[in-house]
C-alpha cells in the first residue's frame, strides 16, 4: 500500500443531528435509571422552532419528555432568546409501546423455545443485523489507551475543544453548531503527517473573519494538534480552513433539520472501519445495533492491546430472537501475530468473550444510565470517560489463550 490521504470528521454537540442524538440518549438514561428492564427505541427530529420525539417505549417509569428535551437543549447552549431556544421551541411527542412480536423473541429466545436451560440463552437479539468492532495502535503515541484511528481521534479533540472554549467564555463569539475535519497523509497503515484541518463553526454576527480565524488557530488548532504531525515540524505548512463560505451565523436546527442516528460514522471510527448501518442513540441494550457494536469494540480493543495484531476488525451478525450470533469473523489486515482463524475460534469459544445478548449486558453492565455522555464526540476511544467497553480487563486472558 503506497502513500495516500485519509479524512475523518466530527461534529459538536450543537450540530442538529447531534442535538437529536443527545435528546434520544437523555430520554433513555432517564428511563433506564428508574426502570432498567424498559424497552426504549427513541427517535428525535428537530427543525426550526420544534422538536419531535417519537418511537416505541415500554416502561413502568413516567418520563417527563418535554423537561428532558429542554434541559438537554439548555445544556448544549440553545438558551438564547432569539433563534432556536430550549425555552420557546415546541416539543411534540408521539410514542407507542414496543411491538409484542419483537418482545416475543427478545424475552423468549429461539434457544429457550427449543429447550435450552442456559440462562444466557434466555434473551434473544432485539433485531437482525451486522455489527463491526475495530481497534488499532496508530493513535497510541498521542492518546494512550484509545486504540483509535488518528483522523477521527483528532477530529473529536477539535470538536470538543470548540465546545470547551465556547462554554468557558474564552471564545464568546462562538455558538453551538460546528463541524471539524482532519486529513492525514498515510504510508501503509502509518499516519505520517497532517495535511488539512477544517473547522466550521457557528458564530455571532459582529465578529470579523480574521479575528475568528486567529482565535480558532490559537485556542483550538494549536491546543489539539501534536507538533510531531506538522509537516516539517512547521504548523504553517498545514492547510487550515475556517468557515470556507466566509460566515456561519444561522446554525443548529434553525438552519438545518436534525435526526437521530444520522452521524453513525462520526460515532464510530471515522470511516476507517466498515459499518453495519445501525445507529446507537436512543436504543436500550437489548438492541444489538448498540450493545453488540460496543462488545465488538471491547473484544477488538483487548485483542490489539494484547498484541494479537496492530489492526483488527471484527464482524458479528444476529437473527432477531436468537441468542447465538449467526456469524463472527476477524480481519487483521496482515498485521496479525496469530492467524485470523485462530483468533476467531478463541473468541467464539466463549471462554473469554461471549456475544450472546444477555452475556453482553451482564459483562458490560449496560442496564445503567451511562448513554447520554456518549452521544457527542464518539462512543469509542473516550479516554475522558470510564466506559465499560473501553476497559482492557481481558488482555492477560487473551495473551494466555493465544500464547502471546
Amino acid at each position: 500500500m503506497s502513500g495516500y490521504l485519509f479524512t475523518s470528521e466530527s461534529v459538536t454537540e450543537g450540530h442538529p443531528d447531534k442535538v437529536c442524538d443527545m435528546i434520544s440518549d437523555a430520554i433513555l438514561d432517564d428511563i433506564i435509571a428508574h426502570d432498567p428492564q424498559a424497552r426504549v427505541a427513541c427517535e428525535v427530529a428537530a427543525t426550526t422552532g420544534m422538536v419531535l420525539v417519537m418511537g416505541e417505549i415500554t416502561t413502568a417509569h413516567y418520563c417527563h419528555v418535554a423537561d428532558v428535551v429542554r434541559r438537554t437543549l439548555a445544556g448544549i447552549g440553545y438558551n438564547q432568546s432569539q433563534g432556536f431556544s430550549a425555552h420557546s421551541c415546541a416539543v411534540l411527542v408521539s410514542i407507542d409501546e414496543q411491538s409484542p412480536d419483537i418482545w416475543q423473541g427478545v424475552g423468549h429466545s429461539m434457544e429457550t423455545r427449543e429447550g435450552s436451560s442456559d440462562p444466557l440463552d434466555a434473551r434473544g437479539a432485539g433485531d437482525q443485523g451486522l455489527m463491526f468492532g475495530f481497534a488499532c495502535t496508530e493513535s497510541e503515541s498521542i492518546a494512550e489507551g484509545s486504540y483509535m484511528p488518528l483522523p477521527i481521534h483528532l477530529a473529536h479533540l477539535l470538536a470538543r475543544r470548540l465546545a470547551e472554549v465556547r462554554k468557558d467564555d474564552r471564545l464568546p463569539m462562538l455558538l453551538p453548531d460546528g463541524k471539524t475535519q482532519v486529513t492525514l497523509a498515510y504510508e501503509g497503515f502509518t499516519p505520517r503527517e497532517l495535511n488539512t484541518v477544517l473547522i466550521s463553526t457557528q458564530h455571532v454576527e459582529d465578529v470579523s473573519y480574521r479575528l475568528l480565524r486567529r482565535e480558532l488557530y490559537e485556542h483550538v488548532f494549536l491546543d489539539c494538534i501534536p507538533k510531531h504531525l506538522w509537516p516539517g515540524s512547521d504548523h504553517h505548512n498545514v492547510e487550515f480552513l475556517v468557515n470556507p463560505t466566509g460566515r456561519f451565523i444561522a446554525g443548529g436546527p434553525e438552519a438545518d433539520s436534525g435526526v437521530t442516528g444520522r452521524k453513525i460514522i462520526v460515532d464510530t471510527y471515522g470511516g476507517m472501519c466498515r459499518h453495519g448501518g445501525g445507529a446507537f442513540s436512543g436504543k436500550d441494550p437489548s438492541k444489538v445495533d448498540r450493545s453488540a457494536s460496543y462488545y465488538a469494540r471491547y473484544v477488538a480493543k483487548n485483542l490489539v492491546a494484547a498484541g494479537a495484531a496492530d489492526r483488527l476488525e471484527l464482524q458479528v451478525s444476529y437473527a432477531i430472537g436468537r441468542a447465538h450470533p449467526t456469524s463472527l469473523s476477524v480481519t487483521t489486515f496482515g498485521t496479525g501475530i496469530v492467524d485470523e482463524a485462530v483468533i476467531a475460534a478463541m473468541v467464539e469459544s466463549r471462554e473469554i468473550f461471549d456475544f450472546r445478548p444477555q452475556a453482553i449486558i451482564n459483562q458490560l453492565e449496560l442496564l445503567r444510565p451511562i448513554y447520554a455522555q456518549t452521544a457527542a464526540y464518539g462512543h469509542f476511544g473516550r479516554t475522558d470517560l470510564d466506559l465499560p467497553w473501553e476497559r482492557l480487563d481481558k488482555v492477560d486472558a487473551v495473551r494466555q489463550a493465544l500464547q502471546l
